[in-house]
């Protein structure tokens, strides 16, 4: 049983760990739970036997199904978080259990989440989470006997007519919206960058969900370009089917989201715009890459660019006089609909220029 309450791109994280246990367990029963509607991404992943869900707010009488449903019924638990609500489920789920667990002396329960562990994985903010949920399984499979580490996609599945027939060859897709304000680059960014796109002859198509956050920043967007230079399919398009879209786009660009994960997964080459966010924990994984650690800090100034294999990652700069790039929190006043000086202050014409040298290559 894995365990991984989180959000959908920490979930697609998950399936390197996945397939490292088919490979050390070819035969065993694999299930992993997690909320509701964070497994879309693992649809159609034939290393998973059993996809459990639960809410967070269920009450007191689906907990007890759950408790009846769960309890002891597996013979290892791998737990990918270190938060309470994880952990007692890995302690319903399994007699045996591997746990990321706090740090000792840092609080947050520490010590019993520790304790019910047969194996633990101290967390450790600066470690790719691939690689922290890789080491649940090193008492039995180290991570250096792994030749390359590649998150899985969902199984594609077709596009809506409408928006095959409009797509163009080499099209890029514009992932514009994140969950919170504190990981948004700026609306108005979003459009100069669009703009000089279309100026140039490149056909865009926006990407995002129907929540009324996402549908927020889109509807900024529309107005630049009708269709079909412009396409906005971030209504109406399931997980499987933005793979699709993808998969056959020329580049991708998106902040730190999970559609970022889900492009980088796909080989699609990528430039994404990381703010407080620290990569070296949640830089998207470039497809087929060994079991190290891809990404640095921060980027090496004064562009703070990195680039492995195809996916470039850009940061923007740090207050004047500080190194607070990134600084982990979310945001400037630490909350999530705190605005982050450090995506102010990358400009489109940063984000433009290696967007250009990754469609264009010097010979």
């Amino acid at each position: 049983m894995i365990i991984a309450t989180q959000q959908l791109g920490d979930v697609l994280l998950t399936t390197p760990l996945i397939s490292a246990i088919r490979t050390r367990w070819p035969q065993v029963h694999v299930a992993i739970l997690g909320f509701a509607g964070t497994l879309a991404l693992l649809q159609g992943n034939a290393e998973i036997d059993e996809r459990i869900e639960v809410r967070r707010d269920d009450g007191l009488g689906a907990k007890l199904r759950l408790l009846r449903r769960l309890w002891r019924r597996h013979d290892l638990a791998l737990v990918t978080q270190a938060g309470d609500r994880a952990a007692l489920y890995g302690w319903i789920a399994a007699g045996r259990r591997s746990s990321v667990a706090p740090e000792a002396g840092t609080g947050h329960g520490g010590w019993w989440k520790r304790g019910i562990a047969a194996h633990r994985v101290v967390a450790d903010r600066d470690r790719h989470t691939v690689l922290e949920k890789l080491l649940l399984i090193d008492p039995w499979l180290a991570s250096s006997e792994l030749p390359s580490v590649s998150v899985q996609p969902p199984v594609a599945a077709g596009l809506p007519d409408a928006l095959r027939q409009a797509l163009r060859p080499a099209y890029l897709v514009v992932h514009a919206p994140s969950m919170w304000r504190y990981k948004q680059w700026p609306v108005d960014h979003f459009r100069t960058l669009i703009a000089r796109l279309l100026e140039l002859g490149h056909q865009v198509v926006l990407t995002g969900s129907s929540a009324s956050r996402d549908q927020e920043i889109v509807a900024q967007l529309r107005d630049l370009a009708p269709a079909p230079a412009l396409l906005d399919a971030s209504q109406g398009i399931s997980l499987p089917q933005v793979a699709t879209l993808l998969s056959g786009a020329r580049a991708y660009i998106g902040p730190d989201t999970s559609v970022t994960h889900l492009a980088a997964s796909l080989g699609t080459p990528v430039v994404t715009l990381f703010g407080p966010t620290r990569p070296t924990a949640w830089g998207p994984w470039p497809q087929g890459h060994p079991a190290t650690q891809p990404w640095a800090l921060r980027g090496p100034e004064p562009d703070r660019v990195q680039r492995v294999g195809k996916v470039i990652l850009l940061q923007g700069p740090s207050r004047p006089g500080t190194d607070c790039v990134p600084c982990g929190r979310a945001g400037c006043d630490d909350h999530r609909d705190s605005r982050s000086e450090c995506l102010e202050g990358l400009l489109p014409e940063q984000v433009l220029r290696q967007l250009l040298g990754l469609l264009h290559p010097a010979a």
